[in-house]
């Protein structure tokens, strides 16, 4: 279920409700009783940031990774030449 805000113009009283789809918009503040109580538009609860499954997953093309990634039995030119870092 969602979570609306709403804000009293007469009082100033703010709160959140917890209210399915389907039920009717509150119009009575809580708080004084007036009927001017309104539902706020807000930004919703949780962004969608860094490079997780959204960012990487199910996005259209056919290419395959094969194709895109160098061939795995050409050696990979490293600076350490001796192989003394450990990367070998």
């Amino acid at each position: 279920m969602p979570i609306y805000e709403y804000r009293c113009p007469d009082c100033g009283f703010q709160k959140e409700h917890l209210q399915k789809m389907s039920d009717e918009p509150l119009s009575t503040c809580p708080s004084c009783g007036a009927t001017g109580y309104a539902k706020l538009l807000s930004a919703a609860g949780f962004q969608l940031k860094g490079s997780g499954w959204y960012a990487t997953d199910f996005k259209g093309g056919g290419a395959s990774s094969a194709s895109s990634s160098p061939s795995s039995s050409a050696p990979a030119a490293h600076s350490c030449s001796g192989g003394g870092c450990g990367c070998h």
